[in-house]
């Protein structure tokens, strides 16, 4: 086993694989560089080390480690570097992506019930949205989400008492607060950060350990577990995770506090879903909120609203953990190698229905 001199707190790394003649070097497993198609990462957060099952589609892998850290050096062990200069450690660490098979759900539920948690839901239901998605959505999280641990369910609606009230776990609660209905439904989707901030200082922060933020116009398939519990969690757009960089659709207009210019960016990161620990969301809703308030002031408004902002933010301050999109996927895009089992899928989006 090699040890990653750089990593100390990280349990040795997976031998590495040796490179084919003539080809170059590959790193240990849990590092990533020289555009490797797929590599395992001894990453953060519970259930984790990856197990790391690559999955082929059309001759290619699957992910699993982010690569926005490119940096090797030599193994320090002298006789070690000498007798096998193949051999590199990481000198930083990227965010695992989270895909079927990449962990163990079992480790990860027995580590959040040792650590005692409570994890946070939040999900806005106003106008229409309210009786079209958001019974399902409460039914099939009650069905998948975070089953065993604690829970607490944030609605925020402009009308509590049309909210279904449904049978919880043992250890689950719902709790709505009433917003106020925003004249346009780009608003609800801006305003939302504002709201999710004031909320983490207050109650909820005080409630939950960990939080997830959710769109209402999906509904959950899997299980969605702790391990995809992390410090910041941010999730791979269904429709963009295949694009190439030049094509995504970031903020470009310059005078927009979400620009992002070309060659920025990591991901495309979709905003019907992100979390993480308390302090971590308020950093993340303060800066989207910020943001918006400069674009209004100056009579702009992001391409993409909150999600353009979320995304830079998040080239601003890597996620520590990415999910895959098999944990928010869109049946329209049919079936694919690499999303075995979609843990959240889009609802139907009757946009002229529930937008007017």
């Amino acid at each position: 086993m090699v040890p990653c001199s750089m990593c100390p707190s990280i349990p040795a790394l997976l031998p590495p694989t040796l490179a084919e003649p003539g080809s170059p070097p590959k790193g240990p497993a849990g590092c990533t560089s020289l555009d490797l198609p797929f590599v395992l990462v001894l990453g953060q957060g519970l259930g984790m080390p990856h197990l790391g099952v690559p999955r082929a589609q059309h001759g290619e892998m699957a992910v699993s480690i982010t690569k926005w850290v490119d940096k090797w050096t030599p193994s320090p062990i002298p006789a070690l570097a000498r007798a096998r200069p193949e051999v590199l450690t990481c000198t930083s660490w990227g965010a695992p992506i989270i895909w079927d098979g990449t962990f163990d759900p079992d480790v990860a539920q027995q580590e959040a019930i040792q650590q005692n948690l409570t994890i946070g839901l939040t999900v806005f239901a106003v106008g229409r949205y309210l009786e079209k998605y958001l019974a399902r959505f409460l039914e099939t999280a009650e069905q998948y989400f975070m089953v065993g641990q604690r829970v607490v369910y944030y609605v925020f609606t402009e009308r509590p008492a049309a909210v279904p009230r449904l049978p919880l776990g043992p250890g689950r609660q719902l709790r709505v607060e009433r917003v106020l209905r925003e004249r346009r439904w780009q608003d609800v989707s801006m305003e939302r950060m504002g709201t999710l901030h004031a909320a983490l200082g207050g109650r909820l922060g005080r409630e939950a350990h960990f939080v997830f933020c959710l769109d209402v116009d999906q509904y959950f398939s899997g299980a969605f577990g702790p391990e995809t519990l992390a410090d910041s969690v941010a999730q791979l757009h269904a429709w963009h995770y295949h694009w190439p960089r030049r094509l995504l659709p970031y903020e470009s207009d310059p005078r927009s506090a979400a620009a992002l210019a070309p060659g920025e960016g990591d991901f495309y990161y979709h905003a019907a879903l992100f979390g993480g620990s308390v302090a971590a969301l308020r950093r993340l809703t303060a800066h989207c909120m910020r943001g918006q308030r400069q674009d209004r002031a100056l009579g702009l408004e992001a391409r993409w609203h909150d999600e353009s902002h979320l995304n830079k933010f998040f080239w601003l301050h890597k996620p520590a953990k990415v999910l895959s999109p098999e944990f928010c996927w869109c049946p329209e895009l049919g079936q694919r190698a690499e999303i075995r089992r979609p843990r959240l899928l889009w609802a139907p989006k009757e946009y002229t229905l529930v937008r007017d």
